[in-house]
């Protein structure tokens, strides 16, 4: 059986139309005649209803807060219409050079937080535009000069194929055999699962009631989660490595009722024994699944579900994503 067969995409993610997350309404009172202070709360609430963490809904309501401290600073209360590309590019300027302390210091702003900041104006001008609370979108023109982490590390195709064999070795070995380790590899490389939604994931959350196409849902108990919840095909490789694994350690309640550390170790001596240098991740495991699905001709909204990211954070992911995919890595 190759490689490719046995990674075929065949994932879907959760109708979009099932969720049950809370959508936050922007409020009828707000215009593009409100103030920036006005439109913050919203702004909040509809951060929350994306289900972004509490980390970045604070540093983007914090960012938000700048741009006005920036206008009041200067004796300006200016309307959300009236604030043009113009205006947040003064703005940007005065965060890199002219931004001062009580003792008229500069400021630094780190090229990671004006980064952030970017992006903060694009989400929060891009959702009034897109809620109809503004004609134009003037942070749409402002160059976004991202400072990206390095590309995180993928497996080649030669690694996934040592990595396979392996692990397939494990399950039927005539002294010990194990059917976790090829397990892990088949959920991981199919699914591109996060190492805690591993973890997580209860029995009662795959369906094996179709042999031919098995079904993993990712839920979350956290409602402000919910965006995170899919559905993930698996495919008939899954199952009977699955049942053997389920007659050999007998799970009551979990599908692995071992520490995420336990986990680690599983991966990192498959990957020993594949010869991979420098060991292997969840993460590098669920990189290298989004990069095959993509080569493999998966929509990019559909990878998203996949994987389980908001619109803006997959942003940039997508951008690497690509960059891993392109011919020449």
């Amino acid at each position: 059986m190759s490689t490719s067969n046995l990674f075929s995409e065949v994932n879907e993610p959760i109708d979009p139309g099932k969720s049950t997350h809370p959508v936050a309404e922007v409020p009828l009172q707000l215009t593009s005649e409100s103030k920036l202070s006005a439109a913050m709360a919203p702004y909040q609430a509809y951060m929350r209803g994306e289900g972004l963490s509490e980390n970045t809904i604070k540093a983007f309501m914090g960012d938000v807060r700048l741009l006005d401290r920036y206008f009041k600073q200067r004796e300006l209360n200016p309307a959300l219409g009236e604030i043009g590309t113009k205006e947040l590019n003064h703005f940007l300027h005065w965060l890199r050079y002219e931004r001062t302390n009580k003792n008229g210091d500069i400021i630094p702003c780190s090229p990671k937080s004006y980064a952030r900041r970017v992006t903060t104006l694009k989400s929060f001008f891009g959702w009034l535009y897109a809620e109809e609370v503004l004609n134009v979108d003037p942070a749409a023109p402002v160059i976004q000069e991202s400072v990206r982490a390095p590309l995180p590390r993928i497996l080649f195709d030669d690694e996934i194929d040592r990595l396979t064999r392996i692990s397939r070795d494990l399950l039927w070995s005539p002294s010990k055999p194990d059917a976790r380790p090829y397990l892990i590899v088949v959920m991981l490389m199919q699914t591109a699962l996060k190492k805690s939604e591993v973890v997580n994931l209860a029995l009662e959350d795959v369906d094996t009631s179709n042999p031919r196409e098995p079904v993993l849902l990712v839920r979350y108990a956290d409602p402000k989660y919910a965006h995170k919840e899919r559905k993930l095909f698996l495919g008939p490789v899954f199952l009977p490595v699955y049942n053997q694994y389920l007659r050999a350690y007998q799970p009551s309640e979990r599908v692995f009722e071992c520490t995420a550390r336990n986990l680690e170790y599983v991966l990192s001596d498959t990957a020993a024994l594949a010869d991979i240098k420098n060991g292997l991740s969840f993460e590098t495991m669920r990189w290298t699944s989004a990069v095959r699905s993509y080569r493999f001709g998966t929509p990019p909204e559909a990878l998203r579900k996949k994987l389980g990211l908001s619109p803006i954070t997959w942003r940039e992911t997508f951008e690497k994503i690509k960059t891993l995919a392109s011919p020449g890595l």
